[in-house]
């Protein structure tokens, strides 16, 4: 982030009102992530595995869920890398939702620290591309392993702020039944 950047009263970065489109898109996924960090701050283990009925969602599940999305389409598809771990050795046909199904295993400093490395790997996935050039780097079609379809940058970064902010709702909601904060 440049020096210029705002941060409201919950610590995000408001995204740029006049920047690049690069910037521009990084600016709003940024904000999407650090509002869902704030939705998960400050909560214990047994917090982070609250649902409200009838869905089994938790802000643990949420976190490590995040975690896998963020790796699967900088570190696999942007990169063309293979899936780190814990992902790497996780057989996703016995169980399509191993990470919402294992977070309850695990505890919310992990989970946070899982969700951080995984934000962090993706940034600096697209640092990488961006020195290429922000025009070259947004189009550049990237395949998934089966080679069925080519996506760019620029729709992941698109997809990755619908991702985060579709689930930030479903924080928003976990976090008021949880301890009553509310907030944007």
């Amino acid at each position: 982030m440049s020096d210029d950047v705002q941060i409201d009263d919950h610590g995000r970065p408001e995204p740029p009102l006049v920047a690049s489109e690069a910037a521009t898109l990084l600016g709003f996924l940024d904000y999407q992530r650090a509002t869902f960090a704030w939705k998960c701050s400050r909560l214990t283990d047994e917090q982070l595995q609250v649902t409200i009925s009838p869905s089994p969602m938790t802000l643990g599940g949420m976190l490590k869920h995040l975690a896998v999305v963020e790796d699967g389409w900088f570190t696999k598809v942007i990169a063309g890398r293979p899936a780190s771990e814990p992902w790497a050795s996780v057989d996703w046909e016995a169980d399509r939702d191993w990470e919402w199904h294992t977070a309850a295993d695990d505890s919310g400093d992990y989970l946070r620290a899982l969700w951080e490395e995984n934000v962090a790997r993706s940034r600096a996935i697209v640092d990488e591309q961006l020195q290429r050039g922000e025009s070259e780097a947004l189009a550049e079609p990237h395949s998934r392993s089966d080679g069925r379809e080519s996506f760019s940058l620029r729709w992941v970064l698109a997809h990755m702020i619908e991702e985060y902010a579709r689930h930030n709702g479903h924080a928003d909601l976990l976090r008021e039944s949880i301890d009553g904060e509310t907030g944007e």
